[in-house]
């Protein structure tokens, strides 16, 4: 099941980034984004409607991985899980929580930035990891450097913040990156402001842009 579900999210490519305010959003963006050729978004746990939103996709969108992020202690990853999350993204590796996700057999995203952070994850069992923040630890170009010592080991990254669709290419073009992380799609401005057309565009331009990139 966990390998199922991320190589769904590598297959997908982008995955939206969300902050949810109000729970009544969550079923239109989700609709949104699946019409769009985007059939997933992380809901960060930095609202109070975030785990009622992860619950009303999973229960009225079939078709759909709604994942949890910012999964920052063992608490966030069981209510993660039982409001319905597909898979669990944590900004950072910390091995109580990471363990808790492997226990309860939960797909499970941890973060890392620096070599030592990504054999630690390895080491636990994981073998996709989140890069984060990329845009501020010097983006593709790290990402691609850090990758060639640590190939053999079979890891794989979601590089997330700072990325946007006119650098998508230096990520997606990485063979050590099995997708992005990106909250350009659905702003919270969006969201909040109910533009689910324009959030559906921004989503379609994306899916679009991972399948000529992958062409290449």
């Amino acid at each position: 099941m966990t390998n199922s579900i991320l190589n769904q999210l590598e297959t997908i490519g982008v995955i939206p980034v969300v902050e949810i305010e109000h729970a009544d959003h969550a079923v239109p963006l989700a609709r949104a984004l699946k019409a769009a050729g985007l059939p997933t978004m992380e809901v960060t746990l930095r609202t109070a409607a975030a785990l009622e939103a992860i619950e009303r996709i999973s229960d009225n969108v079939d078709d759909f991985l709604v994942g949890a992020g910012t999964l920052l202690t063992e608490q966030n990853v069981s209510d993660a899980i039982a409001a319905g999350a597909a898979f669990g993204v944590s900004p950072g590796l910390d091995v109580p929580v990471a363990t808790t996700a492997i226990e309860a057999g939960f797909p499970f995203v941890p973060g890392t930035i620096t070599p030592s952070e990504v054999l630690a994850a390895v080491r636990l069992g994981f073998t996709k990891v989140k890069f984060f923040p990329a845009g501020q630890y010097g983006g593709a170009s790290t990402l691609s450097a850090l990758s060639s010592p640590l190939a053999a080991t079979g890891v794989s990254f979601m590089p997330t913040g700072g990325v946007r669709l006119d650098n998508l290419g230096d990520y997606l073009g990485l063979s050590s990156v099995f997708a992005v992380g990106g909250t350009w799609i659905a702003t919270k401005a969006l969201i909040t402001g109910e533009q689910f057309e324009t959030i559906e565009t921004n989503a379609r331009q994306a899916a679009e842009a991972v399948a000529t990139i992958r062409r290449k």
